[in-house]
């Protein structure tokens, strides 16, 4: 194939441009006669001509490729074809990052995004480097899994120029090893070197035109790791610090960060003692007039960098120093120096600046003033003073500020370095290097001298260790290669460093004593000539051209020596050495050695010392040395290398620049690894991939299935025939550069030709079709045609005779209504005119009548006025005579009253007259007072009265109305009797009249009263529905509020419960750490490591034995904590034990015994409070017997309880006498024995007679107790059953008066049945009982058969007679009639009774040893029925101590057995299981109303009685939680490395492949890891489902509960979800159409699994909902028309992950358009308003380590505790059934 052949019509090529660097164009012609016709996208055309083949322009890659993660993968490989591709990703897809080989590309977004959270981290541990999309974390575990595997020391090199993001690159590296590397020591060193970041970005970044945070040094930092690769240390080293920004900046550019940090806390008072203020008041700040940053707080930052310097161990008095040295660079720039004439310069006293600078450093302002302003020359042994000039004055200020602030930056770097210390020596290290990149502006200077000088370095350790790794690739594969040349920038090296190099001639010409600039510049001119890389200026005497690997740069040679020297005054060091501040004396007083940066001091005598100042290097040499001890450094580590792209100079978001991104990627060696792998080899496919992508180009009898490498060999043969332009590896077929798209277009011809081939076929079928479908359609028109016609036809005909028809009966019908209307009219015309006519009749005699009435009252009105008139004048004639005759008499007596014999008699009687009415007054006053209290009653009584007059008034007015009105019916019933013949008609007429209208007001008020009620009855159903629609959403909003809140707070509870027990986990290793540290290899065991320790054996003697061996060292009583046991009935707890006992011990020494009698100091108290008790169950008693006195029966159970209770006292007094008696008789025997023999007791037993007769008498003592015991056992139980008899007797009771109740009212059809009814519940009833009995009589005979046999067999072993015989017999005498002994059969109470001394073995039993196989023989979770029967146990007893030390041990045991067998599903899930089991059944039995919905009468009556066991239930549930997590924890361990491979890589569909040529990071290209057991994606998803059936089989048939395993596969489904949504959203190659068919089809075996055991409707593929939509979405159509419904499709994934996943869509072939940003962007526009809402999903990745709150719903048992048996695999001997 030639070249020729690729440039035909419609060929994309690339054209140069001036502003868009290269153009696209599509040839209009084939190429001939040397000349090329393009046309551009705008439909401008062009010619070119060319000279050769050579000089055609670059051609663009196929549509497939453009996009791609990797450059190399490329098939044209040139400048055109790097741009565009990284401007399609950072444009189009927001891909900030691409591979370029071994190199990442980092485009710097100037933008936040959420690409770097804990869960990307997660997403990409683990995954070699070209598994998942381009990302700084896929460099960073690259790095960190060679260290693991290669056991060899990394270094990661991010360069770039200033603000290109080399800084954040490296933060984003660093964290990521603090993340998967993080210590677990109390130092968490990954926090310090994570908290060091703000105090470097303070101290050495600054703002630039370019970067509002550029870094102005270089660093390289060691993390440092531990044997087990954890960070145990960190190491900084820095480079070339730009101290000259110290003292000037640049317009627009800024100081160090630190500075505006220290003058935006200048109000705070901490800090008032610094004198500092605005920024704009500094002379060190102020020159770029550029004070702020956008978007950047400098207070809040400098809060963050104190606590950074808090948390590395500087104290607050150390940073106080730190900011008075820095305040006091500040307040230097301020000092304002004159000039004072000649050669001289002076600084006024006042100068307020220098007494706050001399203040803030501790020194004297006198000092400082005079050495700002002169200098020391020594001549000889004479020192002279001179003074210095006003320029040299402010550079020797200026000089002295740079010292000061690079001193102080590298005791910074110390003291940090101090705090990364490791503690020992590390193991290994992966650095990283953050250096700037080249460099080139208008004016450069020293500073980018060494900073291009350091990238000349740093490329040609790149150059070589990519083309070593290319060439290793080639040797792998092991093909024929020719050896690729490169470019060597060693000559440009060596101009710079050699011996009479540049370095060599400055540090030269330093030396010299009138050195100057030029006359080392003219050197060079003289001295460099030689060299290659090195030029003269045509119209520059002062600068030199270097020819760089990037670019030539031309360098100005002011300033070079003294940048160099560096110098500082000696005197001004000596000064700063006096200094008062402890910190300021230490920086100047450190040992030159140890300072990174060297300064030269002028001498100021000539002593030796002074002179050999003089010999230390410059700062080119310095730099030199660093940097080659840093080259050395990396070429012992593997490099990895990260180059930064600034995409423009504005800082717009996502904004590409042409020609600043070319300029870069030729600067970087970008473009050089690109030319290097265009040299070789870079498109390289495996064999499969190959097959499968240009299958069609090959015929079925090229293939050979068993050989791919054959069939590929076949295929290649009938495309390419120049073998140079491929090459056939071990495992990969490689291309030369332009193979693959020259392949890609015939595999596009090919199938141009097939669908062109497929078009025609299906077309003619279609028109052929069509055709006949066209006949048969015109054949069936007109059969229907002519069918119509003759139906119309006959229908017209029907219609006319039906008109007809209809016509003589219309109009019959009109005549008649005509008649009946007009006999109508005529009718009612007659009866309103005679209707008309009476009424006017009727009129007429009312009026009369009127006239008559108003004459009658008019006379007597008259009558009645003249009567009152006349009344008038004769009261009036009264009254004025009886005044004249009052008048008179008046006269009389006042003449009489003036004589004094009337006086005499008036005062005669004065006295006596005086005294009666004193007694009168005060016989009124009483009346007074007595009749005041009736004062009130006689007001409201007034008011009554009043009332009733008024009433009475309108009581007559009625009257008098009534009575007229009654006068005049009478009236109008005469006249009415009279007119009566006359208005007769009228009447009849008016009556029917007034029927009809009461008929019809009746009608119409029901018909009102009907609609009336019908509309409140709608209207209070309507409310009704309103009100219960609007209680029933406030009751579901509640509902639902309730359960989020109860969900939030069960997973905030989980969450904790979970980090409770990863920290318990954590400290118990501690534990052993610190055990193992303290006691060496000493064995020693705890409670919670017993398991851990006991090695890796699992066999039960070790076990036993170590169980044994660390239960004997607990104690059975102790309560370690776990909840509390609270007795419900305190005062009953002593009633129910038994009365101690008198005890009787013998205690021997040598031949003499002592009878010792203990006597309860307790039993009046215990009896008293034991006959209240009685007393009180008496009148309970009573009280039951009295509120049923009808019922015979319970009368008659009550007096045989009553009975039985009188002969329990009987005997208990009995045995109190008894024991009374044997008390009396020792004490009297002793009395005795002491009387008589004194202290020779001894002599009494002399044969042992006592001890006989007080073993004797204990036997006897023990049998009385066990008949005792018996008989209050017995009595106990009679008691129970007469309660329970009694409790059946009063249920049945009232059952039947219920009955009886309900059907007084029903027939007696109703009464039979209903009587049946409950006739045939009772024989069910007893049949249930009887059929229960058989059942148990029925197991013990088994039982008991067993026995027997067993008993047989070691009768024969032991050597006994046959047991056959015996056997024989019993069944011979099986046969015999003989009469049948029938037993009580027993009822049990479920429960189990255990001695505490057998506590530890019943665990060792049911937990210890307790294996999964031999449990899932047994009832599913009968350890736990076991142990709750033992609890039940505890409670009747009512022991405290029991109860809590038996669940303390289940407690420990569970949790000691989790611990030890973590790792082993089925003991998890056991114990999971039956944990639960425990809980259901601790609430089932606990008595609470809530647990006793489901129980049976039998199950109430057995729950707890005295112990309240909530707390344990929480211990329980918390336990439950704990195994649960670590259940899901080993499920997604084992589906993990499933889900990549089954749910994204199988695919299932033939023909639907989508694979695209790899380049040297394709998914098998990456040599970061390599997975020991691979699963192949054709069975994986086998496998994973495989799995998951193994999972459910394992969860049921251990018992666990259905709801819990709807949660687990819920958990695991979503983790199932979120790994491969995750994987997807993070592979580029994933993401076209087929791929989302494979996935989808994948999905649906899950769905169809979830169908196959029935979890489907449990909501269980819900969680699936993301990834679907994922698969749907890659499926869908993509065009505008699409969005609405794309938007309502993807409900459950998030705005980011959409646009992701559409960002990342590439078409499969070359049929398939890409997605258009157009279409990206309404989506983006369109998802905005569900954006708003959508806070939890704003992340990209979902959260691999979400956790569903895990819930147990309530699962009551309906197994009877009391039909529960021992099963003979459990050694429980101890136990016996109660």
């Amino acid at each position: 194939m030639s070249v020729r052949e690729l440039y035909v019509k419609g060929a994309h090529v690339w054209i140069p441009d001036q502003e868009q660097v290269w153009r696209c164009a599509e040839l209009t012609q084939d190429y001939k006669n040397h000349l090329v016709t393009v046309i551009f996208e705008d439909g401008q055309t062009q010619e070119i001509k060319v000279k050769s083949d050579e000089e055609l322009p670059p051609l663009r890659n196929p549509e497939i490729l453009i996009g791609e993660n990797d450059l190399t993968s490329l098939s044209y490989l040139h400048e055109p074809a790097v741009l565009y591709n990284l401007q399609v990703r950072f444009c189009n897809q927001n891909a900030i990052y691409t591979y370029c080989g071994i190199v990442l590309v980092a485009i710097n977004p100037y933008e936040e995004l959420p690409i770097y959270g804990p869960d990307t981290i997660s997403a990409y541990r683990g995954h070699s480097m070209g598994d998942l999309d381009p990302h700084i974390f896929a460099v960073a575990e690259e790095a960190f899994t060679q260290m693991e595997r290669d056991n060899k020391d990394q270094s990661i090199i991010v360069s770039g120029e200033s603000g290109a993001g080399k800084t954040v690159s490296a933060k984003y590296a660093m964290r990521y090893f603090a993340s998967v590397g993080g210590s677990d020591s109390e130092t968490q060193i990954e926090k310090k070197i994570l908290a060091s970041n703000p105090i470097m970005e303070a101290i050495g970044n600054a703002k630039t035109t370019r970067n509002d945070n550029s870094s102005r040094f270089g660093k390289y930092i060691e993390l440092d790791f531990t044997r087990s690769y954890s960070i145990m240390g960190a190491n900084m080293r820095t480079y070339l610090l730009e101290k000259s920004r110290v003292v000037f900046q640049a317009p627009e550019e800024r100081n160090y960060h630190i500075f505006y940090q220290l003058c935006s806390a200048a109000s705070d008072k901490k800090y008032s003692h610094l004198r500092l203020g605005h920024q704009d008041n500094f002379h060190y700040l102020n020159q770029g007039s550029s004070p702020s940053i956008e978007g950047v707080d400098d207070g809040a930052d400098f809060i963050e960098t104190c606590k950074a310097l808090s948390l590395l161990g500087i104290n607050e008095a150390t940073q106080d120093q730190m900011f008075r040295i820095l305040a006091g660079i500040l307040h230097l720039g301020n000092i304002v120096i004159e000039d004072n004439g000649g050669d001289a310069s002076a600084i006024d006293k006042g100068d307020e600046s220098l007494a706050i600078v001399a203040e803030l450093l501790g020194i004297s302002a006198s000092e400082l003033k005079m050495w700002l302003c002169h200098r020391k020359i020594t001549s000889g042994r004479e020192v002279f003073t001179k003074p210095v000039t006003l320029s040299e004055a402010t550079f020797s200020r200026d000089a002295l500020a740079k010292h000061i602030y690079a001193k102080l930056f590298d005791w910074i770097v110390k003291e940090i370095n101090k705090c990364f210390a490791a503690p020992t020596k590390p193991f290994r290290f992966i650095g990283v290097l953050d250096i700037y990149g080249f460099e080139t502006f208008e004016i450069n200077s020293f500073e980018q001298f060494c900073i291009n000088y350091a990238n000349e370095k740093l490329q040609q350790q790149f150059n070589q260790h990519v083309f070593k790794l290319e060439q290793e690739e080639y040797v792998k594969e092991q093909i024929e290669w020719e050896f690729i040349n490169f470019y060597d920038n060693q000559p440009c090296i060596d101009l710079i460093e050699s011996k009479l190099g540049i370095l060599d001639l400055l540090d030269e010409e330093c030396r010299m004593p009138k050195g100057s600039d030029q006359s080392w510049v003219e050197k060079l001119y003289d001295k460099c000539k030689k060299w290659d890389h090195f030029s003269k200026p045509r119209l520059s005497n002062t600068s030199f051209l270097i020819a760089h690997f990037a670019d030539k740069v031309g360098y100005e040679c002011a300033g070079f020596l003294e940048k160099n020297r560096d110098t500082v005054s000696e005197e001004q060091i000596n000064l700063l050495k006096s200094s008062q501040i402890s910190l300021v004396h230490a920086l100047f007083t450190v040992k030159a050695q140890a300072a990174p940066t060297k300064v030269k001091v002028l001498p100021t005598g000539p002593s030796a010392a002074h002179s050999s100042k003089q010999m230390k290097k410059s700062v080119g040499s310095q730099f030199r040395d660093s940097l080659n001890l840093l080259m050395l450094t990396l070429n012992s580590t593997t490099p990895h290398y990260v180059r930064c792209i600034k995409p423009n100079d504005d800082k717009m978001a996502f904004t590409f620049d042409p020609t600043r991104a070319i300029q870069q990627l030729r600067a970087c060696g970008v473009l050089e690894t690109v030319r290097i792998s265009a040299a070789g080899y870079p498109s390289r496919w495996t064999y499969h991939e190959f097959f499968c992508r240009y299958r069609v180009l090959c015929t079925s009898r090229d293939i050979v299935r068993n050989d791919m490498r054959l069939t590929c060999e076949k295929i290649i043969a009938n495309m390419i025939t120049d073998e140079d332009k491929f090459k056939f590896g071990r495992t990969k077929i490689f291309f030369r550069a332009g193979q693959v798209a020259y392949m890609e277009k015939l595999r596009a011809d090919r199938l141009s030709a097939c669908g062109i081939m497929i078009q025609k076929h299906v077309r003619m079928y279609i028109h052929r079709n069509r055709f006949r479908t066209m006949r048969n359609s015109a054949i069936i028109i007109q059969k229907y045609a002519r069918g119509m016609a003759a139906r119309r036809l006959a229908h017209h005909m029907r219609q006319t005779a039906a008109a007809i028809k209809i016509q003589a009966c219309v109009r019959g019908w009109v005549k008649r209504v005509q008649y009946r209307r007009l006999v109508y009219t005529i009718t009612h015309l007659q009866a309103h005119a005679r209707g008309c006519w009476a009424r006017q009749r009727y009129q007429h005699m009312r009026r009369d009548r009127a006239a008559i009435v108003i004459q009658k009252h008019v006379r007597r009105w008259l009558t009645r006025r003249r009567y009152l008139r006349a009344m008038r004048g004769f009261v009036i004639v009264q009254g004025l005579v009886r005044c004249f005759l009052a008048r008179r008499q008046l006269k009389k007596l006042k003449i009489e009253a003036k004589s004094i014999e009337h006086q005499k008699k008036l005062n005669k009687g004065l006295e006596n007259k005086i005294i009666s009415l004193q007694q009168k007054l005060t016989e009124l006053k009483n009346e007074n007072n007595f009749i005041s209290s009736y004062k009130e009653e006689i007001m409201v009584l007034k008011t009554r009265v009043t009332d009733l007059k008024g009433v009475e008034k309108q009581l007559k007015v009625s009257n008098n109305q009534v009575n007229e009105l009654e006068a005049r019916i009478a009236e109008l019933t005469k006249e009415l009797e009279m007119e009566r013949g006359e208005k007769m008609d009228v009447l009849t007429q008016k009556e029917r009249a007034e029927k009809e209208n009461r008929e019809l007001i009746e009608k119409l008020n029901e018909e009102n009263a009907r609609l009336t009620k019908e509309l409140s009855d709608a209207q209070k159903e309507e409310t009704k529905r309103e009100t219960e629609e609007y209680l029933r959403r406030k009751f579901e909003a509640e509902k639902q509020q309730l359960i989020l809140e109860n969900t939030d707070e069960k997973s905030g509870y989980q969450r904790l419960l979970k980090e409770f027990n990863r920290l318990e986990q954590k400290n118990e290793h501690l534990e052993e750490e610190l055990a193992k540290f303290k006691g060496g290899n000493a064995h020693k065991r705890t409670a919670s490591n017993v398991s851990n320790l006991s090695g890796a054996s699992d066999a039960p003697t070790e076990l036993v034995h170590d169980d044994a061996s660390e239960f004997s060292s607990f104690p059975g009583d102790d309560d370690v904590g776990y909840g509390s046991v609270r007795s419900r009935s305190s005062e009953m707890s002593d009633s129910n034990r038994n009365l101690e006992n008198i005890e009787w011990s013998s205690q021997k020494t040598g031949d003499t015994s002592e009878i010792k009698i203990q006597v309860p100091q307790k039993l009046q108290e215990l009896e008293m409070e034991n006959a209240k008790l009685k007393d009180d169950l008496n009148r309970l008693r009573k009280s039951i017997a009295d509120s049923e006195p009808q019922n015979n029966r319970v009368q008659e159970f009550m007096k045989q309880f009553e009975a039985l209770q009188d002969e329990l006292e009987r005997r208990r007094e009995e045995c109190i006498q008894l024991r009374t008696v044997l008390a009396n008789r020792a004490h009297d025997l002793r009395s005795v024995t002491q009387t008589s023999y004194g202290k020779d007791v001894d002599i009494v037993n002399e044969d042992g007679e006592l001890v006989l007769a007080y073993q004797t008498q204990k036997q006897v003592n023990r049998q009385l107790e066990d008949e005792l015991k018996k008989e209050k056992q017995r009595l106990h139980e009679t008691e129970a059953d007469y309660k329970g008899e009694l409790e059946r007797l009063r249920r049945d009771n009232e059952r039947q008066q219920k009955l009886l109740a309900q059907n007084l009212c029903k027939s007696d059809s109703t009464n039979s049945e209903t009587l049946l009814q409950s006739e045939i519940m009772r024989l069910t009833s007893e049949n249930l009982n009887l059929q229960g009995q058989v059942d148990n009589l029925t197991e013990q005979l088994k039982k008991y058969k067993r026995s027997l046999r067993a008993y047989a067999k070691k009768l024969k072993e032991a050597g006994g007679g046959d047991p056959t015989d015996m056997l024989d017999v019993n069944t011979t005498n099986e046969g015999e009639v003989l009469p049948i002994i029938r037993k009580k059969e027993r009822e049990y109470m479920g429960m189990f009774e255990y001695d505490r001394r057998d506590e530890m073995q019943i665990i060792r039993v049911l937990v210890y040893e307790l294996k999964p196989r031999v449990a899932v023989t047994l009832l599913p979770g009968l350890p736990a029925y076991i142990l709750f029967m033992c609890i039940r146990h505890t409670d009747h007893i009512n022991d405290d101590e029991k109860v809590r030390s038996l669940l303390n041990n289940i407690v420990n045991g569970v949790k000691r057995v989790i611990k030890k067998r973590h790792e082993d599903l089925d003991s998890t899930v056991l114990w999971l299981s039956n944990v639960l089991r425990l809980l259901h059944n601790l609430k089932q039995y606990s008595g609470d109303k809530a647990f006793q919905a489901e129980n049976t009468v039998k199950q109430n009556e057995q729950s707890l009685k005295n112990f309240d066991l909530s707390e344990y239930r929480q211990v329980l549930s918390d336990i439950a939680v704990w195994i649960y997590n670590g259940v899901i924890k080993l499920m997604e361990e084992k589906v993990q490395p499933l889900i990549v491979p089954s749910i994204l890589e199988h695919e299932a569909i033939a023909g639907l492949s989508g694979n695209k040529p790899g380049g040297m990071r394709g998914r098998t290209g990456s040599v970061a890891r390599e997975l020991e057991s691979p699963v192949e994606p054709q069975k994986a998803l086998d496998l994973l489902l495989k799995e998951m059936t193994q999972f459910y089989r394992t969860l049921a048939m251990f018992g666990t509960d259905p709801e819990l395993i709807t949660q687990v596969f819920r958990q695991i489904f979503y983790f199932i979800c979120a790994g491969s949504l995750n994987n997807l959203l993070l592979r580029k190659d994933m993401c076209h159409w087929s791929k989302g068919m494979q996935i989808r089809y994948n999905l649906s075996h899950l769905e169809q699994w979830t169908r196959d055991m029935r979890l489907h409707e449990s909501g269980v593929t819900d969680t699936l909902a993301p990834i679907i939509q994922a698969a749907q979405l890659l499926q869908a159509r993509k065009t505008d028309d699409d969005v609405h419904s794309i938007c309502d499709m993807c409900d459950k994934l998030s705005v980011s992950q959409i646009i992701k996943i559409l960002n990342l869509y590439t078409p499969a072939d070359e049929f398939e358009e890409r997605v258009p940003i157009s279409f990206i962007h309404k989506i983006q526009a369109k998802l905005q308003e569900r954006a708003e809402g959508e806070q939890a999903q704003a992340t990209l990745l979902m959260n691999t380590k979400f956790a569903f709150p895990v819930r147990f719903p309530f699962n009551p048992s309906s197994i009877h505790l009391e039909d529960i048996e021992l099963p003979d695999a459990l050694p429980l001997t101890m136990l016996k059934k109660v």
